[in-house]
């Protein structure tokens, strides 16, 4: 009875936040210490989420489960009001399993370790503030409170262009916050009843239909900055660019799954009828996201700037799968974010593993490394192969279930769902070219740098026999090439067991979201036929563009149509 009543949503919020205040009274001397206490408590608070839906989630639902709410400022309709369904569980899950692995990931951080893992904690708690928040006002805090470990994460341990980097991160995405701000002050305030921002309470207010198009608009804003939507994605590449290991592995891995969420859990969810006129929209921005993500990222020199241009491809399939107005369609979406949450982690993990070694992220310059590097080479072949969506693998599924789910939908044209599967398809051709390619530079190229040593200088050729990595230029009989070690290998290992145990069978994680993803379709869907009935122009008539009915363009804040 007493586990039926146990704040479970509260306690795996709070409970980094609680550790983080004990991090100073840990001793100085030595960084160890910080190091498995911060690494104790992720994965202490990642086994007490697991525990607590293995115990209490029932995936045949779709409602709202776990419920807490306690009131925070009752005079502004503010509460403590947290739960989870089938759009939040995996999500939350996987923040806490590549946030656990991150700090497991941070043993070279050596300089203010203990400010490092205070942040690292703190950046925990707010990422699952952010899934499970059910106030408008709670989830707009949650998403606020994240961008300052993050921007101090960047700034403190991150590369040379650092400072510029966390600065265009935070002026990105602190900007385009102001409109969840602004959405949600507008919703609580809509139709001049009790002001509220619980998002059950908010979803039952008959919005009129230009108000709901104004606050989609700036919801899409402040999440396209997050998930990286052209062309509001600049900031990504610089911030993997200059951002230690475990910051990249929790930005690709999480932070972006946080603007995916807000489009199906605040657009798709709560602006039904503003979503049935902005789909095309998000499909050809998702299309776009794919093809010059990939593009983009063949022509980068640099590593990490490589792999973010890659994870901005992939953040289309998630758009697509958002616009495809089927079940499949959004099943992949959730899948995709998942899949690329796990993959995207490893391959910047791994790319930091041989950082480590040549202390350079130019691949020009990391040439041969694969013959010195067995473990690494393989490891970064998985990486790659599932990245590419290599049958097999998690990404394949999940790419291909967003393909099915766009072109068999009934709602778009034929012609458009042709030009946008198509469209998409010639992304994926791309991603193996430029993933193949980075294989090819890192593990098998052959690097030409000049070499200083002492007096004499020396260019990476065998006559020479100077072995030349980077920036790191020592004697034959003074080179040391470590291969990945075990806690390396441990980590590695963690992803690709699930990558490639997804791959192999899907139905594991989609029955988490399975239900409640049909049902939020339904919904949408159902908002369309109403539209459709009024407004026989709609885009399911044969127009890309839909046309919105005079009679439906309401005044943005009149009565309620």
């Amino acid at each position: 009875m007493m586990a039926e009543h146990f704040p479970w949503l509260t306690a795996i919020v709070l409970f980094p936040l609680v550790a983080a205040a004990f991090i100073p009274l840990i001793p100085s001397k030595s960084g160890n210490a910080v190091r498995w206490y911060a690494t104790g408590v992720g994965m202490a608070d990642f086994i007490l989420m697991c525990f607590a839906f293995w115990r209490n989630y029932d995936a045949s639902s779709a409602s709202f489960q776990l419920a807490e709410s306690y009131a925070w400022v009752p005079q502004l309709g503010f509460n403590w009001a947290v739960s989870v369904d089938g759009l939040s569980v995996p999500l939350v899950l996987l923040a806490g399993f590549v946030t656990t692995l991150a700090m497991f990931s941070a043993w070279q951080v050596d300089r203010r370790s203990h400010l490092f893992y205070f942040l690292m904690l703190v950046l925990y708690s707010a990422q699952i503030g952010v899934f499970v928040a059910q106030d408008l006002m709670l989830f707009f805090i949650m998403w606020e409170v994240e961008l300052v470990p993050v921007y101090l994460l960047i700034n403190i341990w991150g590369g040379k262009n650092r400072r510029y980097a966390a600065t265009k991160f935070i002026l990105y995405t602190a900007a385009a916050s102001i409109f969840i701000l602004v959405a949600a002050i507008a919703m609580a305030l809509y139709g001049g009843e009790n002001v509220t921002f619980d998002m059950a309470a908010l979803a039952t207010k008959d919005y009129s239909l230009g108000f709901e198009l104004l606050l989609y608009a700036g919801l899409l804003i402040a999440f396209g900055v997050k998930l990286a939507i052209f062309p509001l994605h600049t900031w990504l590449p610089d911030a993997h660019g200059e951002a230690s290991t475990p910051v990249s592995m929790i930005l690709a891995g999480v932070l972006l799954k946080m603007g995916g969420y807000g489009l199906i859990r605040l657009n798709l969810e709560l602006l039904t009828e503003a979503h049935i006129y902005f789909a095309p929209v998000l499909a050809t921005l998702g299309v776009i996201n794919i093809i010059y993500g990939a593009l983009n990222s063949f022509a980068q020199t640099h590593m990490k700037r490589r792999l973010a241009y890659s994870s901005v491809s992939h953040m289309g399939f998630v758009l697509l799968g958002i616009a495809s107005f089927t079940d499949l369609g959004i099943n992949g979406a959730m899948l995709q974010m998942i899949s690329h949450g796990l993959i995207a982690s490893v391959l910047f993990f791994l790319a930091g593993v041989t950082y480590d070694r040549t202390h350079t992220m130019k691949m020009d310059d990391m040439g041969g490394i694969g013959q010195v590097m067995p473990k690494v080479f393989a490891l970064c072949t998985m990486a790659a192969m599932a990245s590419l969506a290599l049958p097999g693998m998690s990404g394949f599924i999940s790419e291909l279930s967003v393909l099915i789910g766009v072109s068999t939908s009934d709602i778009y044209s034929s012609t458009f769902c042709t030009v946008t599967v198509f469209l998409a398809s010639v992304g994926i051709i791309l991603t193996p070219i430029y993933l193949l390619d980075l294989l090819k530079q890192v593990f098998y190229g052959e690097g030409k740098v000049i070499c200083d040593i002492g007096n004499a200088k020396f260019e990476n050729l065998e006559a020479e026999g100077t072995a030349c990595f980077g920036t790191d230029c020592v004697l034959p009989g003074e080179s040391v090439y470590r291969d990945a070690s075990a806690r390396e290998v441990f980590i590695a290992a963690c992803f690709l067991v699930l990558i490639i145990g997804i791959g192999f069978y899907p139905k594991a994680v989609m029955q988490i979201y399975d239900v409640k993803t049909v049902a939020v379709n339904a919904q949408v869907r159902q908002s369309y036929t109403q539209i459709a009935q009024s407004n026989p122009g709609v885009y399911a008539r044969g127009n890309v563009t839909p046309k919105i009915a005079k009679a439906e363009v309401a005044p943005v804040l009149g009565t309620v149509k």
